[in-house]
């Protein structure tokens, strides 16, 4: 897709303060410090669209962009490790899948990944979550510029089969590179723009 505007519209803790859902949304998803932010830039064009951070857990609202005003990309807060106090990690847990249980515009999850990584058992509770919902997920493994070209078809093929995912629907990325901003962009078209 080419990119004509990128633009922040705002950040909400609750339903109530969300923009109206007029446009197909793509919401993205990850444990902190995979790279959700560096993703979304690279897929919009812009360096600081989504703020970038050394520090996990900088995400801690639901953070809505608009694209080419035909479509919004949402930032959801990161999970994992992140330090922070325990009930700020319970407000960020309801605050997610409140976000994704009443939103009738989304199209797709994009769920991220480091290739680097096994699957945490957040990653794991979550993708549950959202196959029992019925949600749409696309799998996007980050960070594949750090390792070489057989240790990504190994760890791709891994991590394939613990989350019971044919290794050629995860979708191999890297910021630094920009490989597999294309092939992300097919899916998220396909989920968002679908052809009669």
């Amino acid at each position: 897709m080419k990119i004509t505007s990128a633009e922040f519209i705002k950040s909400a803790t609750d339903p109530f303060h969300y923009p109206d859902d007029l446009l197909p949304e793509v919401a993205f998803v990850g444990r902190s410090n995979v790279g959700k932010s560096s993703l979304i830039n690279t897929l919009v064009n812009r360096r600081k669209l989504a703020k970038t951070s050394n520090t996990p857990g900088r995400t801690q609202l639901v953070n809505f962009f608009v694209i080419n005003e035909a479509l919004s990309f949402v930032d959801l807060p990161g999970y994992g490790y992140a330090k922070v106090p325990i009930s700020v990690k319970r407000g960020w847990s309801a605050m997610v899948e409140g976000y994704l249980e009443g939103r009738e515009n989304l199209r797709l999850v994009v769920m991220i990944l480091d290739i680097r990584r096994e699957p945490s058992g957040n990653d794991d509770m979550l993708a549950q979550w959202l196959r029992d919902n019925n949600i749409e997920i696309a799998f996007v493994l980050t960070k594949t510029d750090k390792i070489s070209r057989s240790q990504g078809n190994i760890a791709r093929r891994k991590i394939g089969e613990h989350l019971g995912v044919p290794h050629d629907e995860l979708l191999p990325f890297s910021a630094k590179t920009r490989s597999g901003k294309d092939e992300i962009w097919r899916v998220i078209e396909t989920a968002c723009f679908p052809k009669p």
